[in-house]
């Protein structure tokens, strides 16, 4: 961690990893913002590092947690680090010429802090995607001072990605405030074997399972989650 890092503390922030890339974590950051505002809360979705834009040099993480907040931001608030290539953070900011650095997430998360009563800050990828060659996520979790909510994709291989990834939230002293199952395979066999067993052996509370959606749906659309406490 570097060592000039300063540390932020917020009681309603919480950082979104997932058991590995494209398994639904900006889905699940959606829903659980509707679930926020829907209790009468002021909410933002944060994406520090993202990875991968269109044609008009926008990134479609980005653009749905915009939508999914009730409190406005500028873009560059949102997404302090937007790199055009969709490869790991550390890749696509080099070949872009830029390293990752921690200022900018920091001012970021302090814009939200002003403004809203509910922050999820969404990672990339898995939680060991490097974002520099000296900065991983477990680094900026520690700097932000942030519990951890895990996106379960749930498909065959889901209980070992989760456990170890649990592992990972605990080897680095990381607070583990829940879980949320995605369904990504709609003809996964034994879903509710995995689930029950994921629920057995995480170490924190299963805050809901968002069904199949063929598409990006709206989230709004999702079955409503808890709220981690």
């Amino acid at each position: 961690m570097p060592e000039n890092a300063k540390r932020f503390t917020m009681a309603q922030a919480f950082f979104i990893t997932g058991t590995d890339t494209e398994i639904g974590k900006t889905h699940a950051t959606c829903a659980l913002l509707a679930t926020a505002a829907q209790q009468g809360l002021r909410t933002i979705g944060l994406k520090p590092v993202a990875a991968g834009t269109d044609a008009s040099g926008q990134n479609d993480d980005v653009v749905r947690l915009m939508a999914a907040s009730n409190v406005a931001l500028p873009a560059g608030t949102v997404n302090p680090w937007l790199l055009s290539e969709p490869l790991s953070p550390h890749i696509a900011a080099r070949l872009a010429g830029v390293e990752i650095t921690t200022a900018p997430i920091l001012q970021s998360f302090k814009s939200a802090q002003s403004v809203a009563d509910f922050i999820l800050v969404e990672g990339v990828g898995g939680l060991y995607a490097p974002l520099s060659d000296s900065l991983t996520q477990p680094d900026l979790i520690q700097i932000l001072d942030i519990p951890v909510i895990l996106v379960v994709g749930l498909r065959l291989g889901c209980l070992n990605h989760a456990l170890l990834t649990a592992s990972a939230i605990k080897q680095h002293g990381l607070r583990f405030a829940g879980w949320i199952g995605n369904q990504m395979d709609p003809t996964f066999q034994a879903m509710d074997d995995n689930i029950q067993t994921l629920k057995e052996r995480l170490e924190a509370p299963c805050l809901g399972i968002l069904p199949f959606q063929n598409t990006a749906a709206d989230a709004s659309l999702a079955s409503p989650l808890s709220l981690p406490q």
